[in-house]
């Protein structure tokens, strides 16, 4: 749930990118540190093994200006994708106010990302929260594959609510700030 600070005058919405591993969370949040200028971000804090995998978050405040006279800044963070961190995926989604999931469009990854949906949907449950009742967006990244699966299987596999969704390539910046928008401004039109 959002923090409102009214003497700060200052609203904190916590996103969360969700998804398996390698699927291409720290590659989307690595991205829009590099294009925002310093003013706007503050630092990003990547916590990551040998293989370059996010080992817990990756968290990077983001000020996108004010609503009704409140400052929003938004908190962007990564859940590792590997299932043995289980007990941290969990925890990173306490206070969630919205979640982006990275869908890898690898044909060979179409079990891991349904694998990985289920499991946001259990880990939203330790906190009352369902897929109805939480802003969310579906980013359907590594559109740049040979072996990508077409769009209309990714929505048929994943998208059974109808959320928006995004076609991505995160390693050049494709989709990215659109999918960033969507569920700001989904979260946003909850808050007002």
């Amino acid at each position: 749930m959002a923090l409102v600070n009214y003497a700060a005058r200052e609203i904190n919405c916590k996103i969360v990118y969700y998804g398996t591993g390698l699927g291409g969370k720290t590659t989307n949040l690595k991205y829009i540190h590099s294009q925002l200028a310093p003013t706007t971000r503050g630092e990003l804090i990547s916590l990551a093994t040998e293989t370059e995998r996010t080992l817990f978050f990756d968290f990077l405040p983001l000020d996108l200006g004010s609503v009704q006279g409140f400052k929003t800044r938004f908190s962007l963070y990564t859940v590792p994708g590997q299932v043995e961190y289980n007990a941290s995926r969990k925890l990173i989604l306490n206070g969630v106010d919205g979640v982006i999931f990275v869908a890898d469009s690898d044909a060979m990854r179409s079990k891991d990302n349904g694998e990985s949906l289920q499991n946001m949907v259990e880990n939203l449950a330790e906190y009352s929260l369902t897929l109805d009742s939480i802003p969310w967006v579906l980013q359907y990244n590594k559109r740049d594959l040979a072996n990508a699966m077409p769009i209309e299987r990714m929505e048929r596999e994943m998208n059974s609510r109808q959320v928006p969704s995004f076609e991505a390539v995160a390693s050049e910046g494709l989709g990215v700030f659109a999918t960033l928008k969507a569920i700001s401004k989904l979260i946003l039109n909850r808050l007002q």
